[in-house]
Parts: structure tokens; C-alpha cells; sequence
């Protein structure tokens, strides 16, 4: 998987401030007259998830620096199809952008559709986190090791888990823990749902004994007291929950993964537009607004300029393949 923790805060602040000077170019480079009406923000993801408020908070910054509103729309289903499909086929004029996920580099090795990130003009990463195993306050496991034990002695199905859908990039992760385990991918049952925030619920109701999405999509549960984070699935525990360790350091076995999460627009954006964009996307990234909203809901903030966004993207298809190979969710 892509090695996001080389991205240091300073090299943040760094890239985008560069980025953001292209900013000062003069206006009769940009399109003239654009944006001169509201622009759409597409979210693939449900309401109250982790995508749909990092897009919400991208979007309320955005529309400060381009002078329009913009108004964010989740399209959700299809495990994430939908929206994607329609930001991919959206009027290449600029004004509809979307958040594309991690699950665009999967969503075509499962099958599910023909879209892939060639099919986006991207216009800035803005987030990349772990995982965490998150359980319910009321689990009669307190603690990473204990609950690992008793997967690891229970029969196939005996647990549940969810986060995403299936096939998604946190039932990867959960596919992944279990193979570190030693055990078969589908050891602990997955149960689909549309997002983080339906599966935490179904968490606190007792539907299901594990969610796997990140910190921050945890956040409101886990302040309630009503959730626990018993570990994280990354390199290293993460800035803003220094007190959640990682599966190794709690006795879960060595994985890791991340996911990520950044702005594009359709295929084929004028390059005025997409540099106009991608200049204020770079100056929200570095805004203390944003970083301030990051580290509260406990997201992992990472900004890649355009460039290194499509690279990233580009990246991220080929090795989610051989994971996904791996993990033996690729049939034939």
C-alpha cells in the first residue's frame, strides 16, 4: 500500500503553499468569467460519515476562495458506483466536483463497474488514515488482545464486523487483519452497509461486534462513551489519538493499511479551470481552519498537489489489486 506517513506536516505546508502561489498568476490566465454560478460537490458516501464532513468542511472553505456556493450532494449505493459514476460523468466545465475515495482503485478489479482514476481530472488529496477496530463500550472485551484471542478461537461467522460495503476498502481491511491472523479472509463476517456512520450504529445496537473504519468516522461514538478504538491498523499511532496503539503494539498481529480521500473533477477539465481549482484546494489544505477540523474529528491530514494526486491514484490501482488478489477478493 502507498507509504503515507513520508508525508510530514512541514512537507504539507510546503507543498501546498507552492501550490497555492500558482494562485497568483494573473486572472486573464483563468477562465475570466469562471466560476460565475454555484458549483455541486458530489460525496459517494452517506451523510454523517467521514467522507460526506471532510467534503462538507472542503466545500464550505472552497467557497470563500472561488466566490460561489457550492452545494455537496451524496449519491450514494451501488458500494460507492453511484457517486463516483456521477462525478466521472458530470459536465466537464468545472462545476460539478466530487470527493473520490480509495474504493475507485478497487471497485473495478470486483467487477462492479468500468471506472477507474483515469477517469477523473484530480485536484488535490486532502486526507489519507488507517483503519481503527473499533468495539461497543458494553463488548465483554476490553482490549485489543483479548478480542483477537477470542476470534481466533471462535468458528467461522461466530463474529460480525462492518464499515463499508462489501467489497470495500474497510472490509479489505478487516479481509487483511484476518489473513495476518492466519485465518481465512472471511473468518469474521461482513456485514455491508452505505458508510461508517450506519455501521457505527448498528455497533452501539448490538447488530455487530466490530467496525473497521477510521478514527475520526469513530469520533462521536467513541467521545458519547458509547464505542472504544482498541487499535489502529497503521505504521504508527496517529497524532491525534496518541492513546490508540497499533494492532502490533496491542497484540493484534502485524497489518496495516490506509485509505484516502481527495477532490476531482470529470476527465478533461480545461486546464484553466483545473489550475484554478487545484490552486484553491492547495489553499484550503493549508488553511487553519481545516487543519483545525482534521485534527478534531481525528482525520490524517495529507495534501498531494494535482500531480501527485493522479501519480497516488494511479499507484494505489495496482497495488489494491494485488492486495485484493491476495486477500481473494478477485475471482478468476
Amino acid at each position: 500500500m502507498t507509504d503515507f506517513t513520508k508525508f510530514t506536516r512541514r512537507g504539507i505546508l510546503k507543498s501546498a503553499a507552492a501550490a497555492s502561489a500558482a494562485s497568483l498568476v494573473p486572472a486573464a490566465a483563468w477562465a475570466a468569467d469562471y466560476p460565475s454560478r454555484p458549483l455541486t460537490m458530489l460525496v459517494p458516501w452517506g451523510a454523517g460519515g467521514g467522507t460526506d464532513a471532510c467534503a462538507r468542511m472542503v466545500s464550505a472553505l472552497l467557497e470563500r476562495r472561488l466566490g460561489q456556493p457550492i452545494n455537496v450532494v451524496n449519491r450514494t449505493g451501488g458500494a460507492g458506483v453511484i457517486g463516483h459514476s456521477a462525478i466521472a460523468t458530470a459536465p466537464n466545465d468545472g462545476y460539478t466536483l466530487g470527493l473520490v475515495t480509495v474504493e475507485i482503485a478497487m471497485m473495478h478489479h470486483l467487477g462492479l463497474t468500468e471506472l477507474t482514476s483515469e477517469d477523473y481530472t484530480p485536484l488535490g488529496l486532502v486526507n489519507a488514515d488507517s483503519p481503527a477496530v473499533t468495539i461497543s463500550s458494553n463488548s465483554e472485551y476490553k482490549d485489543l488482545a483479548s478480542l483477537t484471542a477470542a476470534i481466533k478461537a471462535s468458528e467461522p461467522g461466530t463474529f460480525k464486523a462492518s464499515g463499508t460495503s462489501q467489497g470495500g476498502i474497510w472490509h479489505l481491511a478487516l479481509v487483511g487483519w484476518m489473513k495476518a491472523l492466519g485465518l481465512d479472509g472471511n473468518h469474521v463476517t461482513w456485514v455491508p452497509s452505505e458508510g461508517s456512520a450506519p455501521a457505527m450504529q448498528d455497533l452501539i445496537a448490538g447488530g455487530i461486534d466490530i467496525v473497521t473504519v477510521s478514527l475520526g468516522e469513530t469520533k462521536a461514538m467513541v467521545d458519547a462513551g458509547r464505542a472504544v478504538n482498541v487499535g489502529l491498523m497503521g505504521t504508527e499511532r496517529a497524532a491525534s489519538h496518541p492513546d490508540v496503539p497499533t494492532l502490533a503494539e496491542a497484540g493484534g498481529g502485524e497489518f496495516q493499511l490506509a485509505t484516502w480521500r481527495g477532490v476531482c473533477g470529470p476527465k478533461d477539465l480545461p486546464q484553466d479551470v483545473a489550475e484554478k481549482l487545484a490552486a484553491a484546494v492547495a489553499e484550503v489544505a493549508a488553511d487553519p481552519e481545516f487543519v483545525e477540523f482534521m485534527n478534531g474529528r481525528g482525520f490524517n491530514l495529507v495534501y498531494l498537489d494535482a500531480a501527485a494526486h493522479g501519480e497516488m491514484m494511479t499507484k494505489a490501482d495496482a497495488q489494491m489489486a494485488e492486495t485484493m488478489s491476495a486477500a481473494g477478493l478477485i475471482q478468476g
